[in-house]
């Protein structure tokens, strides 16, 4: 035991990701996760519906000591060589084509659906920029409340002890701190400025094709109608109205025309970033946009519509309350399940596994956060749309 003492007391450790000293512990820490994430990797056998400008991340994501799996645009194929290696299919979720995970079950397949974590990167992803945090997903997806999700399971079912509620505090005052959001885009504010007396209520739009609108929505279709719905609670109140992002850059589905917003938004918003709003107002109102857990973040009062992940555990006011859930959770334990436990982290320098403080440091690099050709076609055409749009009176 002294010998191993000693050993270890002469032991000189490196942070892989930083360059500078580490504890001996740190080290051991991280190698335990590494090989924590060789386990999992090793049951992929391949991947279906990762669009090609993603897919070098994913495999980073999946990599292990023996290769990473290789990619199919072919659902058949997928199921045929996951059977026949023995292993997993992951599926990018909302590429999945119908009735997939039925057939992965009849043919005795494991299915991993993935999608893009809570703190992704510095740029939209219809920008095609690729994402540094992923939910990974055996159960179902996070955002389809239909059926269970493995964050759903963690959260109801998982002990928060007090070191990981603290290190969730910590770095839940990071992300506030730096001004970190899903997509970190630039941009300044406008002062929101209602009438005295009048409550200030942000209606942060979606992309109304999205899937967690479809599937989350609580029988709202899209913008339009939750605007409707929050004007009808609230006549008296200043409501403010945002567009996503996607839709400001002409991207996506959703865009709503100046005359669909009279008498339901007193003010638009457009270019800002969402910290720069949320100081200014009351309560936050959406179906089951990120900008809810975002606002739960940084104490600002949020009212969901839809049922987004972070509804049900008691931190939201719920209009249509998430079945299956119901446990209280304190805001850092949803925290430590959604940032922390749940997904899965790959830096963009070195591509290895890492944990999510790490990505919060990353995201202060914008050179690791790079524009490819192929972005800036997809930034001129958004563009490109966003003109047309404004030319025909829409914007």
């Amino acid at each position: 035991a002294p010998g191993w003492a000693a050993l270890i007391a002469a032991t000189r450790c490196a942070d892989p990701f930083l360059s500078r000293p580490c504890s001996f512990e740190d080290s051991l820490r991280q190698l335990a996760e590494w090989a924590r994430a060789q386990a999992e990797n090793r049951r992929v056998a391949i991947c279906l519906g990762m669009a090609f400008w993603k897919r070098r991340r994913i495999a980073a994501l999946f990599a292990h000591a023996g290769g990473a799996p290789g990619f199919t645009r072919s659902a058949g194929h997928a199921i045929a060589e996951a059977k026949r290696q023995g292993g997993a299919v992951a599926a990018w979720a909302g590429a999945m084509p119908q009735g997939f995970r039925e057939a992965c079950g009849r043919a005795g397949v494991t299915l991993l659906t993935v999608e893009d974590g809570f703190v992704r990167s510095r740029g939209l992803g219809a920008r095609f920029l690729p994402g540094a945090a992923y939910a990974v997903d055996a159960e179902g997806i996070y955002y389809d409340p239909a059926r269970p999700s493995g964050l759903e399971r963690l959260l109801a079912e998982s002990d928060f002890p007090p070191d990981l509620l603290a290190r969730a505090a910590a770095l839940r005052q990071a992300i506030v701190a730096r001004g970190v959001t899903k997509y970190n885009l630039a941009g300044s504010a406008p002062r929101l400025d209602p009438p005295p007396g009048r409550d200030c209520l942000l209606v942060p739009g979606q992309v109304e094709d999205d899937a967690s609108v479809r599937l989350g929505g609580a029988g709202l279709g899209g913008n339009l109608d939750l605007l409707r719905a929050v004007r009808a609670a609230n006549p008296d109140a200043w409501i403010v109205y945002k567009p996503h992002p996607d839709l400001e850059a002409g991207f996506r589905k959703g865009r709503l025309p100046p005359e669909a917003l009279a008498g339901l938004a007193d003010q638009v918003v457009t270019g800002a970033p969402l910290t720069a709003l949320l100081p200014q107002i009351d309560a936050l109102h959406t179906l089951t946009s990120l900008s809810g857990f975002e606002a739960l973040l940084r104490g600002v009062k949020v009212v969901t519509w839809g049922q987004p992940f972070y509804a049900g555990w008691g931190l939201t006011e719920d209009r249509a309350p998430p079945p299956r859930r119901g446990r209280t959770l304190e805001l850092d334990a949803l925290v430590a399940g959604a940032l922390i436990l749940f997904p899965r982290q790959v830096d963009p320098l070195t591509e290895l596994p890492c944990p999510p403080e790490l990505v919060l440091e990353r995201l202060q690099r914008p050179e690791l956060w790079k524009i490819s050709p192929l972005t800036l076609h997809r930034g001129v055409e958004g563009w490109l749309r966003g003109l047309l749009a404004r030319r025909r009176g829409l914007r």
